[in-house]
């Protein structure tokens, strides 16, 4: 029994929801999100609440049921207040800096690194923080992943682009023998 999917979902004030077949399409303003939920989950809309089933007792739907379930939370929660991540840059000479649609980063190597900035992402440079935030949960995690793997932290001295909550473990360097 999937603990997640039994969980129903409180539709917002301001989203609107339709199924339509095996099609959940969200709504809030200009933002639309689609779900298809295939042949292995049942969905009903029901006292504003979306509650989901699976459609048999076999394993694959089972499994369904909690991944459409938390897929559909996502989107609720990335129309409602959005997703964030927030990357650290740590380097002397290390920075980034925004030029209209392009992340430009200066991560010690001879050239600066242009990164274009995908459709529905916006992305705010503080200091040495880059803050990536979107309504897709998947799209801004990625694009955050993206954008570390250009200089992922060593373990030296921890230079490098890594997640604000990301702990760095440090590694002893050479040592002179007297």
């Amino acid at each position: 029994m999937s603990r997640i999917g039994k969980q129903p979902i409180a539709i917002p004030s301001g989203v609107e929801v339709k199924l339509e077949g095996n099609l959940l399409k969200f709504k809030k303003g200009n933002l639309a999100k689609e779900l298809d939920t295939k042949a292995h989950v049942n969905v009903e809309i029901k006292d504003n609440n979306i509650l989901f089933s699976p459609k048999g007792e076999d394993r694959q739907s089972r499994a369904y049921w909690g991944t459409y379930r938390a897929l559909a939370y996502n989107i609720v929660v990335g129309l409602t207040q959005g997703f964030s991540k927030t990357l650290e840059i740590n380097g002397v000479g290390y920075k980034a800096a925004l030029k209209g649609k392009i992340l430009e980063l200066s991560l010690g190597f001879s050239h600066p690194i242009n990164y274009n900035i995908p459709e529905g992402i916006e992305i705010v440079v503080d200091k040495n923080n880059v803050i990536v935030k979107g309504s897709d949960k998947q799209v801004v995690g990625q694009v955050a992943a993206q954008i570390r793997e250009f200089r992922p932290p060593e373990p030296y001295k921890g230079k490098g682009v890594k997640y604000s909550d990301e702990r760095i473990i440090r590694k002893a360097g050479k040592t002179s023998k007297k």
